[in-house]
């Protein structure tokens, strides 16, 4: 029996050093079992690694970014609509998830559907919220505090001990050893993703995360952890590895129970040398590193397709231990042709 054909829209295409998730969600698609998967790349800029990826787009459109207005936004995936159809759109970068949940009953009657967080869900998890966040769910979260100047900066010491990590709202984080440095980053940070900017107590151990899938009824769909064994320079995981580690698995499980969280999410953690566990972040999409889960038996991406499709998910038991994933960087050979398609037509 032929499989359904789809049309599936992804942003996040920026597989640079710092890559967006949308080529790894990409890949979990292609290799779905219960839908063929015809990809419509949504890229913001015209250089995005993932438009010349031909195996894995089959069409790429430049869209305008979330800051031009949701107006421009929807105006422009309504065109795109036109001509291809799309059945599921999946967004993978958090500054433009604000917008498509505003959007997402717009979308609806378009025809597109998704599967995100609530507005209330996302909020409530912002970095600047997570210490509140934490008392609400019963969750270690180091201690940290939200500055929007730097009249702030003098007074740290008050509250937090050397270094601290000083963080963007939506990316970047920087070790900081004193005021000189914290007031570098401030900037660094603001010029680039405005302001407040977070100053988070350091706390020393092994950087843990899990991607996981709520189904918005507290139920939780998918499940992995993974270790990080190799570090860039931008804090992003090079290399990591699955788990077998069931408390790290009981913590999400709970804190979707709570939460009813509906999507993909990303809970980043710190582990001690005593074995407690520091929640330090928490990303209301799917990671980067998702091929990881997909290659351990949870194919993620295609159980939100699914659900976004309103189709039966059974919520996946187990999981490979001991799967471990290497990024490496590669040349994409393509022609100046395409580039000016791309920056004239806004298409490819």
């Amino acid at each position: 029996m032929s499989k359904r054909k789809l049309n599936i829209a992804i942003t996040g295409l920026n597989n640079t050093d710092n890559p967006g998730p949308g080529i790894p969600v990409i890949r979990g698609l292609k290799e779905s079992e219960a839908f063929e998967a015809r990809i419509i790349g949504l890229a913001y800029e015209n250089l995005e690694p993932g438009i010349y990826m031909k195996d894995l787009v089959d069409k790429a459109y430049q869209i305008p970014y979330p800051s031009s207005g949701s107006q421009n936004l929807m105006q422009r995936l309504e065109q795109i609509h036109a001509r291809e159809s799309i059945d599921v759109l999946i967004p993978n970068l958090d500054a433009e998830l604000y917008t498509f949940m505003m959007s997402a009953r717009k979308l609806e009657e378009m025809g597109i559907h998704t599967f995100l967080p609530t507005l209330e869900q996302f909020e409530e998890r912002h970095k600047a919220n997570l210490p509140s966040y934490g008392e609400k769910y019963g969750i270690r979260v180091p201690a940290s505090m939200a500055i929007i100047g730097h009249e702030a900066i003098a007074s740290l010491s008050d509250e937090f001990e050397y270094p601290v990590l000083v963080k963007g709202k939506f990316y970047d984080a920087y070790l900081a050893y004193n005021p000189e440095q914290v007031a570098m980053y401030y900037n660094k940070i603001s010029a680039k993703w405005g302001v407040p900017v977070i100053i988070q107590e350091f706390i020393k151990g092994t950087e843990v995360n899990v991607v996981a899938l709520g189904d918005g009824k507290g139920n939780t769909i998918a499940a992995v952890p993974m270790r990080k064994q190799y570090i860039t320079d931008k804090g992003k995981a090079w290399s990591g590895i699955t788990l077998a580690d069931g408390q790290m698995i009981e913590l999400t499980r709970q804190l979707i129970t709570q939460t009813r969280w509906r999507g993909g999410m990303e809970l980043e953690m710190i582990k001690t040398s005593d074995e407690k566990y520091y929640m330090i972040e928490i990303n209301p999409r799917i990671p980067a590193w998702v091929y990881l889960a997909v290659a351990a038996g949870q194919n993620i991406p295609e159980a939100l397709v699914k659900m976004a499709l309103g189709m039966d998910v059974q919520p996946f038991s187990t999981y490979q231990v001991g799967k471990m994933f290497i990024r490496y960087s590669y040349d994409l050979i393509g022609d100046i042709k395409q580039f000016e398609k791309l920056s004239i037509q806004g298409e490819l």
